[in-house]
């Protein structure tokens, strides 16, 4: 039997912007957890949101939602820190690094204060950059500091690709992974669809990529900025994202997921965390997974890694 499947479940969330709720919210519809804790700045906030949710619960199965300060996080397998600047139109995640560093630096000693177990799943952007201050600050081992990385990328490059052949995503298998921003990496080469590489299916299918790789290449990419211009934030994917990541973790799933996490040498590169293929259970990265690229997408992820090094050094990291 797998470890971690009947203890009691709890998810804390610092941060209850758009972003902390969609996610406490969708992990209430899915009813992975027992105990959901809210933390934020402005107490009044956390209480309010625990009070809506909590309203809701005779639709959900049994959860307990509480509001507090950093306490709440006591006895969490997962804390969430989804707190920070949101990202503005025309500004990209690394321009955030500065606004939110020092917020993460004050978060983390106050969470490890009260519970120094727990897995860090980290969601605020850069969420590369935070996740190695992160790393830095705790001291914590690489597996339980964690990222939403690039899941919600992969995710989007799934659907345009499930879209243009008309088939379940569920059946599209392909990653994004390097930094989760605009120096991202659609991992094409290694893109299937139910078993069939994607070249492969294209014969069959009579549908060429080529005319259309380009247009879902960029639509990944810009995807957020898209959002933003029209509703000046992104939140409810991103939720369901990080309730995948979570229910790899509590249910000990080792799941295959594009996590970030810090580098040790895959691909040659150190000291810098971004997201690749991880095996995803209750210790949080059981393993990192690579893979050949095709020779561009090797060097298209060692120039992300080149400019997340570049974001941590203006940061002091």
């Amino acid at each position: 039997m797998r470890e971690n499947l009947y203890r009691h479940r709890k998810v804390t969330i610092v941060g209850t912007g758009l972003v902390g709720m969609s996610f406490a919210y969708a992990l209430c519809i899915k009813g992975l957890v027992r105990e959901i804790g809210l933390v934020n700045r402005t107490a009044a906030r956390a209480e309010g949101e625990a009070m809506d949710l909590s309203h809701g619960l005779p639709f959900t199965k049994p959860i307990d939602i509480r509001a507090g300060g950093y306490e709440m996080c006591k006895d969490a397998q997962i804390v969430v820190i989804a707190a920070g600047a949101n990202q503005k139109e025309g500004e990209t995640r690394l321009d955030l690094a500065k606004r939110n560093v020092k917020i993460v630096e004050d978060i983390i000693p106050r969470i490890l204060e009260h519970n120094p177990d727990a897995i860090l799943l980290m969601v605020s952007n850069p969420v590369d950059v935070l996740t190695h201050v992160a790393l830095k600050v705790s001291e914590l081992p690489p597996e339980r500091v964690i990222s939403s990385g690039t899941v919600l990328d992969t995710m989007r490059f799934r659907h345009l690709l499930s879209e243009y052949y008309d088939v379940d995503a569920r059946n599209v298998h392909g990653y994004v992974i390097g930094e989760h921003g605009d120096s991202e990496v659609l991992v094409w080469s290694r893109v299937n669809i139910a078993g069939i590489p994607l070249m492969d299916y294209c014969h069959a299918c009579g549908k060429s990529i080529d005319a259309k790789k380009k247009e879902i290449d960029e639509d990944v990419r810009n995807a957020a900025y898209h959002v933003i211009k029209r509703k000046q934030a992104t939140y409810y994917a991103i939720g369901l994202a990080m309730v995948r990541i979570t229910e790899a973790v509590l249910m000990n799933q080792n799941s295959v997921l594009t996590v970030g996490t810090l580098m040790q040498g895959q691909y040659g590169l150190h000291d810098v965390c971004l997201s690749l293929p991880c095996v995803v259970g209750a210790k949080g990265i059981e393993r990192v997974l690579t893979n050949p690229l095709a020779e561009d997408e090797e060097q298209a992820l060692r120039k992300s890694a080149q400019v997340l090094r570049e974001g941590l050094d203006s940061v002091g990291y």
